[in-house]
């Protein structure tokens, strides 16, 4: 499942209880070393996960950015978890802050940071099988102001058609809890591959949703895509288990 616009996973770990009315929150920050200081920045970044983020809520991935103007960086990502868990989350007391600016922060750049908070949308995603995360496709888009609605009714569509034609296909749908105008970036869809051959196969959801549609949907869909959004971007992330608190295994939750 890849390309064009949907079907991605952004770390879909259906961790929350069962009986929460809570919903996922992924945390990510931007991390950009400084080039001269790479080493340090690595080393203090898998001692400091592997210390306050090596399990349960709090627990964080980190990958490296393989492409576009983010090519060199690294990608933290904590969670899933619920908003009411970051009253608790390791801070000056348990020295997680006083670590962070010692052995961290201090080997990136001034424009080093940026942080997002991603919801994760489990109505509009799919996840049959446990699975090891390698490599991501990240997509993200720019919904266009007032159009989140039909937007969100274009991703059910697609979701529909995977969820028929390919059930053993995972994905996940997520979106910006702090989403701005100026950032452009409203809903991320992220894809899991093993191998890089996967970027050039042809996974034919143009056929596959004529066929649950009727001929010509497809281009109908870009369409009216195209009519929602501003457009998007994609990145390549690795996930760099040495840096990380916790594996890239990823076991998924059974839903009622």
């Amino acid at each position: 499942m890849k390309k064009i616009f949907l079907l991605a996973l952004l770390v879909p770990f259906l961790a929350l209880s069962q009986n929460s009315n809570e919903y996922g929150v992924f945390e990510n920050a931007l991390l950009t070393p400084n080039p001269a200081q790479v080493s340090q920045f690595e080393k203090g970044l898998a001692a400091h996960n592997k210390e306050y983020h090596g399990e349960g809520t709090y627990g964080a991935r980190v990958y490296w950015v393989s492409n576009g103007p983010n090519t060199g960086s690294y990608v933290w990502v904590m969670g899933p978890f619920p908003w009411s868990s970051l009253d608790n989350r390791p801070a000056q007391k348990e020295g997680h802050d006083a670590d962070w600016n010692t052995n961290v922060a201090p080997y990136t750049t001034a424009d080093s940071g940026a942080q997002s908070y991603w919801r994760f949308n489990a109505e509009l995603s799919r996840f049959s099988k446990n699975f090891t995360i390698k490599n991501m496709e990240v997509d993200t888009w720019d919904i266009k102001r007032g159009k989140y609605k039909e937007a969100m009714a274009l991703v059910k569509k697609i979701h529909d058609v995977y969820t028929s034609k390919s059930p053993e296909d995972t994905y996940g749908i997520y979106t910006n809890e702090f989403s701005s105008t100026k950032e452009g970036r409203d809903l991320a869809v992220i894809s899991f591959f093993e191998k890089s051959a996967w970027l050039g196969e042809d996974h034919d959801i143009s056929n596959k949703y004529d066929e649950m549609y009727g001929a010509g949907s497809w281009d109908q869909f870009l369409n009216d895509w195209m009519e929602v959004t501003n457009g998007g971007e994609t990145e390549i992330w690795i996930y760099v288990p040495e840096l990380s608190g916790i594996s890239g295994n990823v076991k998924v939750a059974e839903r009622n």
